[in-house]
């Protein structure tokens, strides 16, 4: 009988661990404020890092920590004790990158498992069971591998096995990049990417400065370097045959919609996929959902075929979405039908909204009747973070997501 996969989210901040914990993830990644490869993530500060385990371990969920810097020999000094906080915390895991850095964990922390991240490169089954053979509980595979290479690496190693399976994708090889370093001096390597891969390029010769030529048809420039977004949803029940044991998100730098919207989506169809085996079919509704956070357009990446021409995009680096993220529900009164409302997006009253909730069925209301903290009866919640109480048709789940729909252009 096929395993059933762990389900691993993102968590940039408290509140997306929150989230992601809500809508149905197994366990979550985050960063401390050091050692991590997302300098502006958010991160978590160690009084941070000890509640999120205690939350995750109450609902017997895990928490996994990035310590996936390529360190410098003046970060190593302070990395003893921040991997002996790490165990006294209770994290149930640390990602890992540098060979020295695995070395010293398991020098100074034995016992705290450890996973090694994807910047590893792990593109064969010798590199993987080289790893399992030194101690690693986990090995995060590359993006650069196809269905029959993750096969061929299955078979060859009995070590857990973790793939990404959606967002955002590196035109270095598996996160490896030098052009922030190059262009800013941020060193992407060390946790503080400028995102240079995502910039408007054209060509100039040397002989003609402030000369700009078009390296694609577009008049504006190009953006060559900036790949489509990871979607392996349609493909989930061959990634599950392939016998991966986690199967991870990207995006600690997403939003909260996001952290919940894709978690849930997964969430179904992985349990669907269990569950029904030979009869497992795709939803239409998961494909609609993932449409309605804001995402490049989607690619299946190497897991089908060789990334050409056609998983890039040429003529902006800009994101799409169809919904716009409008509130958060912070808790639901049965007798009033009121819902305690925290503004995210400005809020009128006769909006058509969308209710996406943790574990109940999503629909569809009209906003008719909107109070402020005071109870005064409003029109519009247009003030950041906005306390507001709303009457709603159906109960509604802390954490419900409010939405409304994206009108084109």
């Amino acid at each position: 009988m096929r395993r059933r996969p762990e389900l691993l989210a993102p968590a940039g901040t408290p509140e997306k661990l929150r989230m992601a914990f809500a809508y149905g993830a197994d366990a979550a990644y985050l960063g401390g404020e050091q050692f991590g490869l997302r300098a502006f993530g958010g991160n978590f500060s160690q009084d941070e890092m000890r509640t999120a385990v205690r939350l995750a371990h109450a609902s017997e969920k895990k928490i996994y920590v990035t310590v996936n810097v390529f360190p410098h020999n003046e970060d190593i000094a302070d990395l003893p004790d921040y991997l002996r906080f790490l165990a006294d915390a209770g994290v149930d895991a640390v990602l890992v990158a540098d060979l020295g850095v695995f070395m010293l964990c398991r020098e100074t922390v034995p016992d705290l498992p450890v996973h090694i991240s994807t910047q590893a490169n792990n593109v064969n089954w010798r590199t993987v069971d080289a790893w399992h053979k030194l101690g690693a509980a986990r090995v995060v595979l590359a993006r650069e591998l196809s269905r029959e290479e993750i096969r061929e690496i299955r078979r060859n190693t009995d070590v857990e096995l973790e793939m990404f399976v959606h967002g955002s994708m590196c035109i270095s090889y598996s996160g490896r990049c030098l052009l922030s370093n190059y262009f800013t001096g941020r060193d992407a390597n060390r946790g503080s990417c400028a995102q240079s891969c995502r910039w408007k390029y054209a060509l100039v010769e040397e002989s003609r400065p402030g000369e700009y030529y078009p390296v694609a048809e577009d008049e504006r420039g190009t953006y060559i370097m900036n790949s489509k977004d990871l979607c392996l949803l349609p493909y989930l029940d061959e990634v599950i045959a392939c016998g991966i044991d986690s199967l991870k998100i990207e995006g600690r730098m997403k939003s909260v919609h996001y952290a919940a919207s894709v978690t849930k989506v997964y969430r179904e169809a992985i349990d669907a996929a269990y569950d029904e085996g030979r009869t497992f079919h795709l939803r239409d509704s998961w494909l609609e959902e993932l449409q309605k956070v804001s995402h490049r357009i989607y690619t299946s990446g190497f897991f089908d075929h060789v990334p050409d021409g056609g998983d890039q995009i040429y003529a902006s680096a800009s994101y799409e979405q169809t919904a716009d993220f409008i509130g958060l529900v912070r808790h639901y009164d049965e007798r009033t039908r009121m819902a305690t409302v925290e503004q995210r997006n400005n809020m009128k009253v006769g909006q058509e909204i969308e209710v996406f909730q943790p574990t109940r069925e999503t629909f569809c209301q009209r906003m008719a009747e909107m109070r402020d903290e005071a109870g005064e009866p409003i029109s519009t919640a247009a003030h950041a973070q906005q306390i507001v109480h709303l009457r709603m048709e159906r109960p509604v789940e802390e954490y419900a997501i409010l939405r409304r729909r994206r009108e084109k252009g």
